[in-house]
């Protein structure tokens, strides 16, 4: 059974940072790209950033690039999200889910998100 397992959100003023983690099990985590994505209230899902399995690539949204880090721990099956310059409309549930490109990520499964709340 494949297990996501987000954590590291919380409350934070703006311009500050998180770092988000994700464990998972339950699938080989070296053999799959992997991204976060994102859902605001009241909007809709938006994919936020990928790293390909072998950590050689990553790519962003535009409206994170700059302020965000992919990276992941092949080692530990876990992926990050370090996040500066955290902005008001960075606030959302984060997910990671497995696949690397916005167009290929599997919405089949899903942990329970972790939630970024940035406000003064």
């Amino acid at each position: 059974e494949v297990q996501l397992v987000e954590s590291g959100g919380g409350l934070v003023q703006p311009g500050g940072s998180l770092t988000l983690s994700c464990v998972v099990s339950g699938f080989t985590f070296s053999s799959y790209g992997m991204s976060w994505v994102r859902q605001a209230q009241g909007k809709g899902l938006e994919w936020v950033s990928g790293i390909n399995r072998g950590c050689t690539s990553t790519t962003y949204a535009d409206s994170v690039k700059g302020r965000f880090t992919i990276s992941r721990d092949n080692a530990k099956n876990t992926l990050y999200l370090q996040m500066n310059s955290l902005h008001f409309d960075d606030t959302a549930i984060y997910y990671c889910l497995r696949g690397e490109k916005r167009e290929t990520v599997d919405a089949t499964s899903w942990g329970q998100g972790t939630q970024v709340t940035v406000s003064s």
